[in-house]
């Protein structure tokens, strides 16, 4: 009989406690015990970037990342991003606009990766190389990365 651990997280807002074995990699318990299946995963490596979501903030690779390591923590991934009201986050908006996706593996990753950048820039504007250097770890098959560099200028830098 394998051991489980109690783990508590707070995941786009809501409260979970659930009991996991030690060896399961938060993608998964996104994936299979929460049911949050817009968390892809791609290499299990940490290289692609796909399963990327943000763990108190700050962008993480949930397929290395153990469950029991995010007890406590507050999680965001995609299905965090739109509004309760189906509405669309500006960069998800923007991606759509400036054709930065095409099959959406990698979709949820980029995008998690570009809310920690927008945290991180608050309110600066941004130019393509940095863009650029911040999406380097994330892999896309599909795009040529123009469009998602293009919706993400124009999300970072517009100003309402």
């Amino acid at each position: 009989m394998t051991d489980r651990m109690l783990v508590r997280l707070k995941v786009n807002g809501d409260d979970y406690e659930f009991e996991i074995e030690p060896r399961v990699n938060l993608a998964d318990a996104l994936r299979h015990h929460l049911g949050l299946t817009g968390t892809h995963v791609g290499c299990e490596h940490g290289v692609c970037g796909a399963c990327t979501v943000l763990v108190d903030g700050v962008s993480a690779r949930s397929c290395l990342m153990l469950a029991v390591q995010a007890d406590g923590c507050e999680v965001t991934t995609i299905e965090g991003l739109a509004a309760d009201d189906g509405t669309l986050d500006p960069l998800q908006e923007a991606l759509s606009e400036h054709f930065g996706l095409q099959c959406g593996y990698c979709t949820p990753g980029v995008l998690m990766t570009l809310v920690e950048l927008r945290r991180e820039l608050n309110g600066q504007a941004i130019d393509e190389k940095t863009v650029r250097r911040k999406l380097a770890g994330n892999l896309c098959r599909c795009t040529g990365y123009q469009g998602i560099v293009d919706g993400a200028l124009a999300a970072l830098n517009s100003h309402p």
